[in-house]
Formats: C-alpha cells, sequence, structure tokens
C-alpha cells in the first residue's frame, strides 16, 4: 500500500468507512501524495490526453469563440479572461494566438487561471510567458468588468458522491479497507436526499457538490458583471443514473480504489443538474450539444482544411486524425458535450445553433 494508501487506511480504522467524495478529494488533492501534485497527467505522455492536447485546432476555435463574445459584449475595454483548471496552458496559449486577429481583444483580456496545483501554474507560466495572468486556488469575486470563463475537463475531475438504491431507500457508496485492500460498502441507514429520482434495486446515483457550488458562483458573476461561460466536459446530457466513477492510468482504465493518487479519477458531468443550477439563478443556458456537433458550427472544418493547405502528406494525415478524433461519434465528438451560460448578452453565443 502506497504511502496516501496508508494515510487514508488509518483514517479509516480509526473512525470508520470514508465516502466516495473524501476518497477522491484526497487521491487527486491531497498536497504531498495527491495525483495533480506528483504526477504527469497530460498528453501522451501522461495518463490521458485532452482535446488542446490533441489539436491545436480546438484551442484557435474557443478563441475565436471568446472574441465573438466579447463582441457581443460591446468590446469592452476591460473583462476577465478566466479559466478553470488550465492544465498545461494548452488551451489558453492557443486560444490568445487566434486571438491576435484583434489586438484589442488582447489588450482587454485580464487572465485569471484557477488552479491548484503548484507544479501545473509553473508549466502555465511557462507556456504564457508573453502574458501576464493571476492565478487562484478557486474561482475569485471578480468584479467591475464582464466575464468570459473557460472550463474544459474540468467539473469531471470534481470529486463525487455515489448512492446505491437498496431496499427502497438511497444508501452512501462507502469506501473502507479489507484486508489490506480498499473496498465498497454501503451506509447502513438510508441518506436523506432533496431531489433524488426514483430508483430501481442497485440502481447508482451521482452527485458532485462542488460542481453544483461552482457553477452557482460562475451564475452569480454572470449575473453581476454580465459575459458568458462555456464548459466543455463528458457526460449524458439528461441522464442522473449510473455508476461512471472511473481510473485512467497509462491511457487506459484501471482500478480507482488501488494506489490512491497514482490514477487519474473522474466521473460523467451531470449536465441536466449543471443547468438547473445556472437557471435558478435566471441564466441564459445554451446547449448541451454534442462537442463535434459545436465545434463544426465554430468552424473546424474551415480551419482543417486552411491547415492542411500548408501541411505535406504526413501532417495532413495527422490533421485528419485530429479532426476525426475531436469530432467524430466514434471518438470525442459525441461523448463530449458543450454547454455555454450567459447574461446581459443582446445576441446569443455561437455554436449551439439558432
Amino acid at each position: 500500500m502506497n504511502e496516501l494508501g496508508k494515510i487514508l487506511a488509518a483514517e479509516i480504522e480509526k473512525s470508520g468507512p470514508i465516502s466516495l467524495y473524501d476518497y477522491m478529494k484526497s487521491a487527486l488533492g491531497h498536497p504531498e501524495y495527491g495525483y495533480y501534485s506528483r504526477q504527469e497527467p497530460f498528453g501522451e505522455q501522461g495518463d490521458f490526453i485532452t482535446a488542446p492536447e490533441i489539436s491545436q485546432m480546438f484551442g484557435e476555435l474557443i478563441g475565436l469563440w471568446a472574441v465573438d463574445v466579447w463582441f457581443k459584449l460591446g468590446s469592452p475595454k476591460k473583462f476577465h479572461l478566466v479559466e478553470l483548471g488550465p492544465g498545461n496552458g494548452t488551451l489558453m496559449t492557443d486560444a490568445l494566438r487566434s486571438a491576435r486577429v484583434v489586438p484589442d481583444f488582447l489588450a482587454a483580456a485580464q487572465i485569471e487561471l484557477v488552479e491548484n496545483s503548484r507544479r501545473l501554474r509553473s508549466k502555465q507560466a511557462e507556456a504564457l510567458s508573453g502574458f501576464t495572468p493571476s492565478w487562484h486556488d478557486e474561482l475569485p469575486e471578480l468584479e467591475g468588468a464582464p466575464v468570459i470563463l473557460i472550463a474544459n475537463e474540468f467539473f469531471d475531475a470534481l470529486p463525487i458522491r455515489q448512492y446505491c438504491c437498496q431496499d427502497g431507500g438511497w444508501h452512501e457508496r462507502l469506501v473502507t479497507i479489507t484486508g489490506n485492500e480498499f473496498t465498497f460498502t454501503l451506509s447502513p441507514e438510508p441518506a436523506s436526499l432533496e431531489s433524488a429520482p426514483v430508483g430501481a434495486e442497485r440502481d447508482v446515483y451521482e452527485i458532485c457538490p462542488d460542481g453544483e457550488v461552482i457553477t452557482d458562483r460562475i451564475s452569480k458573476l454572470l449575473a453581476a458583471n454580465g459575459g458568458a461561460a462555456l464548459i466543455i466536459d463528458y457526460g449524458a446530457t439528461d441522464t442522473l443514473l449510473g455508476d461512471s466513477f472511473q481510473a485512467v492510468k497509462g491511457h487506459g482504465p484501471v482500478d480507482p480504489l488501488s494506489n490512491p493518487g497514482e490514477a487519474d479519477l473522474t466521473a460523467h458531468v451531470k449536465f441536466v443538474t449543471l443547468k438547473n443550477v445556472a437557471a435558478s439563478r435566471d441564466i441564459a443556458v445554451q446547449g448541451p450539444t454534442t462537442q463535434g456537433r459545436f465545434l463544426e458550427r465554430l468552424g473546424i472544418e474551415a480551419r482543417h482544411h486552411m491547415l492542411r493547405q500548408k501541411a505535406d502528406k504526413a501532417q495532413s494525415k495527422k490533421l485528419d486524425s485530429q479532426l476525426r478524433r475531436l469530432t467524430s461519434a466514434a471518438e470525442m465528438g459525441t461523448l463530449f458535450k458543450a454547454m455555454a451560460l450567459s447574461h446581459n448578452m443582446p445576441v446569443a453565443t455561437e455554436g449551439f445553433g439558432s
């Protein structure tokens, strides 16, 4: 058992089983042994690859989406350009490069990055060496200017709680220790859940408390300042039931309860829940729509064609592969969804159709 495992095992032996939420929070965010403190998550050499790492086209189109939002806001002289969980800084780098076609946009942008990992902050600083971003441990209270916010594969990494339907009640799924291994168990008493769906025996219901809180904070920011937020992540449009808790290491699935802190832990985003949170704040919601359709509406095929014109045979083949991976239903195109939140905008944001 690794060091973080020993810490969690001692806690369980002292106080009893812990929630899946607490297990995920420690496994991902422990300051010394957590996944994002020690591992190299992103890229071909890491454990998984995100859309910005697949192709420059993704970040470039997000940058143009942000420029369009800025125009629709009336081209303010100052605005907050926020990214949640910027990873290696690739998305923001590509977005700002494509935004160079509108120098006034770059001059007006105050770049705000929400990142807990000091190691990733240093990578972001290197990637954005031509800019002067500010870093925050959590979404800050931004005032005095509109907000344009981007969250790509951020919500799926937030810790979740799981409940299993047993004898007509929802029992929280907990993590305990059996022998020398972590295993699942259920709380003996049913949980009191205000808005849980009706479930059949052994159904699993997941909630992401932090995701709801952060969506509410984004909604408050937009309500106070105006602007738009773009959320891209994987998950179903309106499904609430199902066990989506998983772990990835070296681009493949592994046991999520084995060696905590050494693999990425994620769960599907419940878009319908985030949508309802935003709507409760009178925030306009577009989508969710599939990532493939969203990128196609933003012009990814035209950008692909433009890049291909200057590419050799090997580069063209790679560009074709990148386009398929981002937009095909057999790859990321359907599983991943895009949703926009906005307030005080006279025209809807691009990418979601009429």
